[in-house]
């Protein structure tokens, strides 16, 4: 028998079963992708107009998901991902203000959970940016939200490599931009706050972009996964307590009432994101019930 035809079944069969994986790879892909677009997921994405919050920080992100732009003479800095749908608003919403994707030179993100760090690579391969993070967050970011100490294997996303770690304490700079690190565990091992003094009108105000101090869930008290959680909560708080934001920016819009903000940005006598209110509540609540799981 000629060698050719008989190794003819072989081949077909070997590409049979490469299609097939490939088949499966792309189903796999496609259904976990789905599967964190949930109805909640699509009202907290949805498109909101971008807009100057106060001096050079600006909002683009999404209706309940934040993301926010800090920009400079020497390249600007962005906050947040979103979820990976995200990805394509912030991109419209930075060009709509004027500014390029390109001139993105640092990533920072609040927490390693997938509505907020899914689209990092993404935003990675678009701008070039260098990824910062902490060094709680960094394996969480880059095994793509896998074996979360909440959430197991349930909300996965693109992993994205981690370039630099940061420290509590440490001053992100970029061309007069000085963002300082707080670090803030208990949400996630490694979330991160930062605190801003910015310039606006020939006054200085204290901005702060917060993770959050929820717990959606979590278990407190044994949790094998993360046996010292109620202790770092109890820390978290302690620091958070001592910070007096001028304008208090969060993850989520409705820590801070984005959008009862957004509505009065109309008027010009004032500023709306400036207050002092908003943040002690918000820290007031979120202890009130992490203190109702642990008793």
């Amino acid at each position: 028998m000629n060698s050719k035809l008989h190794r003819l079944p072989v081949i077909l069969y070997l590409s049979y079963m490469r299609f097939t994986k490939l088949l499966i790879a792309i189903l796999f892909l496609s259904l976990n992708s789905f599967a964190q677009l949930t109805e909640q997921d699509r009202e907290w994405n949805k498109p909101v107009e971008p807009f100057r919050v106060i001096g050079n920080v600006y909002y683009v992100g999404a209706a309940e998901i934040t993301s926010f732009l800090i920009t400079s003479p020497k390249g600007h800095i962005l906050i947040d991902s979103g979820f990976a749908e995200t990805v394509p608003l912030i991109k419209a919403n930075v060009e709509k203000l004027g500014f390029k994707m390109s001139d993105i030179k640092i990533l920072l993100n609040t927490q390693a959970h997938y509505d907020h760090a899914a689209g990092l690579n993404e935003l990675k391969k678009l701008t070039g940016a260098k990824m910062l993070a902490s060094a709680g967050d960094k394996p969480q970011l880059e095994r793509g939200g896998l074996k979360d100490f909440a959430f197991g294997d349930r909300f996965p996303f693109e992993p994205v490599t981690v370039d630099r770690v940061i420290r509590d304490g440490e001053t992100i700079r970029l061309g007069g931009v000085k963002l300082k690190t707080i670090l803030m565990p208990g949400h996630t091992r490694g979330s991160t706050a930062w605190s801003y003094s910015v310039n606006d009108s020939g006054k200085k105000y204290n901005v702060l972009f917060l993770s959050s101090t929820s717990g959606p869930g979590f278990k407190y008290v044994g949790n094998a996964a993360f046996p010292e959680i109620i202790e770092v909560f109890e820390a978290t708080f302690a620091k958070l307590k001592k910070l007096k934001p001028d304008v208090f920016l969060a993850s989520h819009g409705s820590a801070f009432d984005l959008a009862g903000k957004m509505s009065r940005l109309g008027d010009k006598s004032r500023n709306p994101f400036i207050e002092t209110e908003t943040y002690p509540a918000y820290l007031k609540s979120t202890e009130t019930a992490f203190r109702n799981k642990v008793r």
